[in-house]
């Protein structure tokens, strides 16, 4: 496995990829990444520990839609049953994958056990859903300062796994060194990041203009308000699934192809020349 060095412009080919990739099986897609969302949601009804399980599959869920995205852009139609795909791979890919969602698990409480330390467990609250946002909690100050020490710690820790379920799954690679991989691909590819990512923030505001236009014309038409919040979460739910669809792009640019024994469930596209 070698690390591939990319240009800057490589990040806005992962944008248009990731998009163009979605519409050749926008159901398939879609429906995969609600499921992966749905089953995490379910996860988090268990009782006690439900957060920190639904943490615990997030990469899981990730390299569903990674290669479910290698398969669309190879032709082939992605199935339910690539919710199982941690499973098809032998037991040692299938522990690592459980030792790498346990690991962004911990990574991700110690994060919202740090903001706790500046409010109390406000914006943890907040944000896993346990407590209800309400103005006066926007506003306070302890609370914005937790909110902004859980984005600047986020990022990095984002990196540290944007590369592993793929390491682990196409690679073999255990997940620790999946992690520094992983993060010094994306510090050494910065500037194809920095564009992929700004790329995709103008395609969710340009969304986000769309949904709100239409919105607009829904209401003056006298049509219900259902309809509208229902068309701004469908959209929504889209967007993501686009941009979940995009992250293989940059899986398969960054490092070398694997070799035949990798994985069963399907190659990440060839990387481009």
């Amino acid at each position: 496995m070698k690390l591939r060095i990319v240009s800057a412009r490589t990040g806005l080919d992962w944008v248009t990829l990731g998009i163009r990739t979605f519409w050749r099986q926008p159901m398939a897609l879609a429906a995969l990444f609600f499921m992966t969302m749905a089953i995490m949601s379910l996860a988090t009804l268990i009782p006690l520990i439900g957060p920190a399980v639904a943490l615990v599959l997030l990469p899981t869920s990730t390299l569903v839609m990674m290669v479910a995205a290698a398969q669309a852009s190879q032709g082939r139609f992605p199935t339910p049953a690539l919710l199982l795909v941690a499973f098809r791979t032998g037991q040692q890919r299938l522990r690592d994958m459980m030792v790498l969602g346990g690991l962004y698990a911990a990574c991700f409480l110690g994060v919202m056990g740090l903001s706790a330390l500046l409010d109390g467990g406000q914006f943890a609250s907040v944000y896993l859903g346990g407590a209800k946002m309400t103005q006066e909690i926007a506003e306070d100050p302890a609370f914005q300062r937790a909110m902004w020490l859980s984005m600047t710690l986020y990022l990095p820790l984002s990196l540290l796994f944007w590369h592993a379920p793929g390491l682990v799954h196409w690679h073999g690679v255990p997940p620790v060194k999946a992690l520094f991989f992983s993060i010094v691909a994306c510090v050494r590819n910065f500037g194809a990041f920095l564009v992929y990512g700004l790329g995709w923030m103008g395609v969710f505001l340009l969304g986000g203009l769309v949904v709100a236009t239409v919105a607009t014309l829904l209401a003056l038409a006298g049509l219900a308000n259902t309809a509208a919040g229902g068309i701004m979460v469908g959209a929504a739910m889209m967007l993501a699934a686009m941009f979940f669809t995009s992250v293989v792009f940059t899986f398969r640019d960054c490092f070398d192809a694997p070799g035949s024994d990798a994985a069963d469930a399907a190659q990440p596209p060839a990387p481009a020349a």
